[in-house]
């Protein structure tokens, strides 16, 4: 496997585009916005030199990396020579399924078909194929070139040598992948949301400030970054996205997303990517600052 696909160029795009890459993978990098796409090897380059600033990456090697990856606005000009192809879309299950639906009829019979989805069914999206045994999920962790793990899902139809090659794969760009089977939120947005959700919870019915519930969350259960501060991380409209996947998966009203959470989403206020979420962000600046909605007066 030497030819990798990634479909989407923004953060989860750009990061699995740049992890392979960094490991000598051919890597088509396909978005249909070439601006995004121009944006999306800015932040990969910019990325690499952070590398190379600590010791980590040399020069050769950044410019071996760059010179890996092709950017392409048609999937199937992009896809017609992978043996691998990562999908890394927005988390939107209409848009998945049809992206899925090209990647079968305009792939090679051979490759490998995974999503990057957080939470959306393997099985569902392998159904609109006619390779279900080689469709896999693989979620990678933000930010990609950091982050060890790989969630790697099975779906129902998948196969054994579909798992054990992307589990191998994996392994190549020095991640830990770890087998789960295929059921809402698989175990990482399973655990995860529900907590996120019950922090905004806290917040939304006046027990403790954004900046108090973090620092509980920090100092009490060593978490690296408050809930909040993650949600603002992850995205707060990604957040809702995964928390209708759960309640409407298994019709439990334990994963009902919080009204708060609901409101500012449709306010606008989507976290860090929008400027503002839980806490206010300003370019260049790492203070973390609450947002004027939620200081105490």
């Amino acid at each position: 496997m030497k030819q990798i696909a990634v479909i989407g160029s923004g953060t989860m795009g750009n990061g699995i585009a740049h992890t392979f890459a960094q490991f000598s993978y051919k890597v088509n990098l396909i978005d249909i916005n070439q601006a995004a796409l121009d944006k999306a090897i800015q932040t990969i380059t910019k990325n690499l030199d952070r590398q190379v600033a600590k010791g980590t990456l040399t020069e050769e090697q950044k410019a071996a990396s760059l010179n890996n990856i092709t950017t392409y606005t048609s999937i199937k000009d992009g896809v017609q020579n992978a043996d691998l192809i990562v999908e890394a879309a927005t988390e939107n299950v209409d848009l998945k399924l049809k992206i899925f639906k090209d990647l079968d009829e305009y792939a090679p019979a051979h490759a490998i078909l995974a999503s990057n989805t957080s939470s959306i069914s393997i099985t569902q999206i392998a159904a609109v194929t006619g390779r279900g045994e080689q469709v896999i999920g693989m979620h990678f962790m933000n930010p990609v070139p950091v982050m060890k793990l790989v969630e790697v899902i099975r779906g129902y139809a998948t196969s054994d040598e579909t798992t054990s090659t992307i589990m191998s794969l994996s392994q190549s760009l020095e991640k830990v992948p770890v087998e789960v089977n295929d059921y809402p939120g698989f175990v990482a947005n399973r655990i995860l949301m529900p907590m996120i959700n019950e922090a905004i919870y806290t917040l939304y019915e006046g027990v403790a400030g954004v900046h108090e519930i973090d620092t509980v969350m920090k100092l009490g259960m060593a978490h690296p970054m408050g809930p909040l501060q993650l949600a603002d991380f992850i995205g707060l409209d990604v957040c809702l996205a995964i928390l209708k996947v759960l309640h409407d998966g298994f019709g439990n009203p334990k994963y009902a997303p919080c009204p708060l959470l609901v409101n500012m989403v449709a306010a606008g206020k989507k976290g860090a990517k929008t400027g503002e979420g839980f806490y206010q962000y300003t370019s260049g600046s790492k203070d973390l600052i609450v947002s004027d909605k939620f200081k105490k007066s």
